[in-house]
């Protein structure tokens, strides 16, 4: 019989400290790697870095693809914006992923997926992440590669995975329709398989660990299944881990926040037609408080 999993609170997070930093140096502070974005969803790195950097990172650079590159520079002008070469499939040119990884090996940490167009470089282009040893949390189209560069995954320390229930289903090979039937049991079964901490995300999200172990968020808002609240999340995690948090203690803390931020604008604003690209701004008080 598998064990109840612990309820996420405040109360739970005081277990799991955030680092403090009293440094005025940005590189102290935290260097991140944001890799994100389409043509068609350039608004993803942004919503992404924006919360990476409102959860305290000091050092932001965001790579994406070219057609998405000229508006970030405008709208996130704290970033270094590096531009990537498009392949003809509409993804990362497998020419980028080796500027990609290089890129890798001079951060604390690299969210990497949200918003990423399917392609066939996709593949390596986790595994040069995997080889620059940087902390790493994986969404979105990233995800639906894993299965094909397993122990390279594995091998990596202690990566984050963060899969909606179809995604988990790619990860597993089961349909989706079984996922929801039993979250937490997908997601340890996806801990275990990729030896990484797994978010199954949902109305009620559960938090696992390879060694079993299991929390469950039940807070946050309606109005947190809106476009984009997703890379929020990615980005709030990844920016705690290239603080210097543990890979458990930034996805605690970051699911936590996340939905903490959802309720805050659902009691401010209603609990229905809040954006994304609003989460972020609540992310201070809420690690203040």
């Amino acid at each position: 019989m598998r064990a109840r999993p612990t309820v996420l609170s405040r109360a739970e997070l005081e277990k799991h400290p955030l680092p403090t930093h009293a440094a005025a140096d940005k590189n102290a502070r935290g260097r991140i790697l944001v890799i994100a974005g389409c043509t068609e969803v350039a608004g993803a790195p942004l919503l992404c870095s924006l919360a990476a950097m409102r959860a305290g990172a000091g050092k932001l650079k965001i790579a994406t693809p070219t057609g998405a590159a000229a508006a970030l520079g405008v709208n996130m002008p704290e970033a270094r914006i590096v531009a990537l070469a498009e392949g003809r499939d509409g993804g990362i040119a497998r020419s980028a992923v080796g500027v990609i990884g290089t890129l890798a090996q001079d951060v604390d940490a690299v969210v990497a997926g949200p918003g990423l167009a399917p392609g066939k470089a996709n593949w390596r282009l986790v595994a040069a992440l995997c080889d620059a040893g940087a902390a790493l949390v994986l969404d979105a189209e990233l995800l639906r590669v894993l299965p094909e560069c397993r122990p390279l995954v594995v091998a990596a320390s202690e990566p984050i995975l963060l899969p909606h229930s179809g995604e988990l289903a790619a990860l597993l090979g089961r349909t989706e329709a079984q996922v929801e039937s039993d979250p937490l049991a997908a997601g340890l079964q996806c801990a275990r398989r990729f030896e990484a901490l797994t978010l199954v995300k949902g109305s009620q999200s559960h938090v696992v660990t390879p060694d079993g172990q299991a929390w469950l968020y039940k807070g946050g808002s309606p109005g947190l299944a809106v476009s984009g609240s997703g890379d929020v999340l990615a980005g709030i995690v990844g920016g705690l881990r290239s603080r210097g948090a543990d890979a458990l203690t930034a996805l605690l803390w970051g699911v936590w926040l996340h939905g903490e931020a959802g309720a805050r604008l659902g009691k401010a604003c209603g609990h229905v037609g809040f954006l994304a690209r609003e989460l972020p701004g609540e992310v201070p008080a809420l690690l203040a408080g």
